[in-house]
């Protein structure tokens, strides 16, 4: 998705399934906890007063709406943690899973200790400038 977009103009947009088929309205967006990206949206579908989760990414911007390149029927089943909470890590993964999205852990921090290189000659005892142990 285009990540130049404020994620308070998508709230209230209509959103589509792959087909074409309306979802729903936005109801809210969350945003990446590292990266402050909008990741996922909550989409209220009317049935029952129901939010399904969807990803932001593949999702793109079309005419003012959401379209969504999952089924209507994928989205309706997502998994249901209800809005206006933070999404745990253990719970977008269930999200990604659900989509089949994938969840690729990012690579580790760096290890700025590792690494150093060493003298690549001996200290040499002769020299008055090397300091001796």
């Amino acid at each position: 998705m285009q990540t130049d977009i404020d994620p308070r103009n998508l709230i209230g947009r209509k959103a589509f399934d792959r087909n074409g088929t309306k979802i729903g309205t936005i109801d809210e967006v969350y945003l990446d906890d590292a990266t402050g990206v909008p990741e996922w949206a909550a989409i209220r579908t009317g049935l029952f007063s129901r939010d399904a989760f969807v990803p932001l990414e593949p999702s793109e911007l079309v005419e003012g709406t959401l379209r969504i390149p999952f089924d209507r029927a994928l989205i309706k089943d997502a998994p249901d943690f209800g809005v206006g909470r933070h999404l745990s890590p253990e719970q977008e993964l269930q999200l990604y899973h659900h989509y089949g999205l994938d969840v690729t852990a990012p690579p580790p921090p760096p290890d700025h200790d590792f690494g150093k290189l060493a003298p690549t000659e001996p200290p040499n005892n002769n020299d008055p400038t090397t300091p001796h142990p």
